[in-house]
């Protein structure tokens, strides 16, 4: 992987005159976001001006500097340090920089995000760099300033389980110098890493039919993110080309072990009551499992449940838990490669959609 040299990745200070009274150090301090907006330019832009002049037009690095003297910007030398991290001895990584990458997820509470990130993680830390984690909380705004967080502190590219992320948000960060890979996300102009989710629903689908189930619900929960919706298409889809009606599904208010819990009683209800659940997460079915075991209700006896990630407690629910497993370490690893190879690369990179394929995990729950 190539990038560039701490020296050209030093800061450069302008100590021209300006307008207000009294010393630099008196002064407010005025952020790199600022003097964009002063200059009418993008924050990626006045990055380069101080950092690699010689990619801006000579009359745009001229309107930038001429904001950075108007309003007395001056580069805090000690979070430039912190942002490069700290100084590495001669063959530790190479000749390479230390770079620091973020990697945005929708909830970092979630065992599955967590074990994106740790994999995102061990690939960036095998080849020196670094892992920013920030939880947007499923919050488009959240999002939003994770984004530009990442963006002020020169981040060398973001990997993002994305909530609303727009193709302007994309094209501003790569023209801030920083690579942007989807997780879980198709991505044809871009580079992205996922999980076939629709061949993980097919998958569930078809096993709760081999052993025997014709009444299949399907549980899920609100914001149901894109890959949950790939998964009810393809047990839907599944479940109507052998011949049965198209599942019920049942929409809760989280994806959690409380509206899994939630979600057992509702199907109790149910006339005629489902023989069969494919849960759209581990959590919902973990939930599920225990309310159902709790009220008397035999798994798999009388209802077969299967789940979807293979998370660490899947295999310690109170009846051990049939899932898909997601690759959820490779998966990071994945979206940590393509992140440092469109860096690395430069014009030549050209972006790559990896895409992994989910496998069948049996245990007692069906």
């Amino acid at each position: 992987m190539t990038g560039d040299s701490p020296a050209r990745c030093a800061k450069r200070h302008y100590q021209g005159k300006h307008s207000r009274s009294g010393t630099r150090s008196e002064l407010p301090q005025t952020s790199i976001r600022e003097v964009a907006r002063r200059a009418g330019v993008s924050v990626g832009t006045v990055s380069n001006v101080l950092n690699r002049p010689d990619l801006v037009a000579e009359a745009t690095r001229d309107r930038v500097r001429a904001a950075i003297e108007e309003l007395g910007f001056v580069r805090n030398e000690s979070a430039r340090r912190l942002r490069r991290g700290p100084e590495r001895t001669a063959g530790e990584f190479g000749d390479q920089p230390r770079r620091a990458f973020g990697v945005v997820v929708e909830d970092l509470t979630n065992p599955y995000a967590t074990g994106v990130v740790r994999g995102a993680e061990a690939a960036l830390n095998a080849a020196g760099h670094d892992a920013l984690w920030l939880s947007s909380d499923y919050s488009a705004a959240k999002e939003r300033r994770s984004l530009e967080l990442l963006e002020d502190q020169r981040a060398a590219g973001v990997l993002i389980i994305p909530v609303k992320l727009s193709s302007r948000d994309v094209s501003r960060l790569r023209a801030a110098g920083m690579s942007v890979v989807l997780i879980d996300r198709d991505a044809s102009d871009g580079c992205s890493a996922q999980v076939d989710h629709v061949a993980g629903g097919e998958i569930a689908a078809a096993y709760l039919l081999g052993i025997g189930r014709e009444r299949i619900a399907f549980v899920t929960g609100v914001p149901e993110p894109e890959p949950c919706v790939e998964r009810r298409d393809g047990a839907a889809r599944t479940i109507v080309e052998a011949g049965f009606g198209k599942p019920v599904t049942l929409v809760q208010e989280a994806m959690s072990p409380g509206e899994g819990q939630a979600a057992a009683h509702q199907i109790l209800k149910m006339t005629p009551r489902p023989d069969g659940v494919f849960c759209a997460n581990d959590l919902l079915a973990i939930g599920l499992i225990n309310e159902l075991t709790r009220l008397g209700v035999g798994v798999p006896g009388d209802i077969a449940v299967i789940g979807y990630d293979d998370i660490e407690l899947a295999a310690s629910a109170a009846v051990p838990l049939t899932t898909i497993r997601q690759p959820r370490r490779e998966l990071g690893w994945e979206a940590a490669e393509l992140a440092m190879a469109e860096i690395g690369e430069g014009k030549s990179h050209q972006h790559r959609q990896v895409v992994l394929r989910p496998d069948l995990v049996i245990r007692e729950s069906a």
